[in-house]
């Protein structure tokens, strides 16, 4: 029962996208539509597909996000405190270690960065390492939904951390080399897609819920914010440090070759 009001919810969804493209395919362009039964079997395994992925986010990752942020932040689990004493934010280190673990893991795993990664190295001819790529995005996933967590803890507002990030975005960007900049931006938005966002949303959610004080609506969002931010950050970090390798090996072999040739 379930699964048919997610049917046809998502029916409804991915109808005004069907309407706009047979719409512009018939009337704007005025051709017909090569291996139309293909293109509407396409169709309706994506309505199939994406109706049994949100039904598993329903019963398994948002569930299973929320009870392990509830079980990482109940009394029971926690360091035992003297009476009378206030929880301090460190005791919630396991919490900000499973944040990185999963940041980087759901990252990893993501089919948009995978893509992206593998055609990044194929137009660069080989300059940048698909596998470095993605190991620099995920850190900075981790990096961000780690930090996300602790303002959690923490109860912090949002707007700092915000303008902290794009302020070092902005000098990174004058600093870094030119060809890595879109396509640091560009991975900044690939991380955050159908693997992460709802783990991500779930793991915010569920901390805003469990620990004292804090309010679900007003902090238990910005995590997916952070999240797109501080990839833009590592990747260009991870050019940075390539540029600047490069650089004093060139300089290590310039000076080799003068040496040995005044020898």
């Amino acid at each position: 029962m379930e699964f048919i009001k997610i049917l046809f919810s998502t029916t409804l969804d991915i109808a005004p996208i069907i309407a706009i493209i047979f719409g512009f395919q018939y009337l704007v362009i005025r051709k017909k539509v090569q291996r139309l039964f293909q293109v509407l079997t396409g169709f309706f395994l994506v309505l199939i597909g994406l109706s049994l992925f949100l039904l598993g986010l329903e019963m398994a990752l948002f569930p299973m996000g929320g009870m392990m942020a509830e079980q990482l932040t109940s009394a029971a689990f926690l360091p035992v405190l003297a009476e009378g004493a206030q929880r301090h934010w460190s005791d919630y280190y396991w919490v900000y270690i499973f944040a990185f673990a999963i940041g980087a893991s759901t990252t990893i795993a993501e089919p948009s960065l995978i893509a992206v990664s593998i055609k990044a190295g194929e137009i660069s001819g080989g300059t940048i390492n698909p596998f470095i790529l993605r190991i620099a995005v995920a850190l900075g996933m981790a990096i961000g939904i780690t930090l996300g967590s602790w303002r959690i803890v923490m109860g912090l507002p949002l707007h700092g951390f915000i303008l902290a990030a794009y302020v070092l975005v902005i000098l990174q960007t004058l600093r870094s080399p030119r060809s890595i900049i879109p396509l640091a931006f560009d991975s900044g938005g690939v991380t955050t897609s159908t693997i992460t966002v709802p783990i991500i949303a779930a793991l915010g959610l569920g901390l805003a819920s469990s620990i004292p004080g804090r309010d679900p609506l007003l902090d238990g969002f910005g995590m997916i914010a952070l999240a797109c931010l501080f990839p833009i950050i590592t990747v260009m970090g991870y050019a940075q440090i390539a540029e600047w390798m490069e650089k004093r090996n060139r300089q290590y072999s310039e000076s080799t070759h003068r040496t040995q040739g005044e020898n």
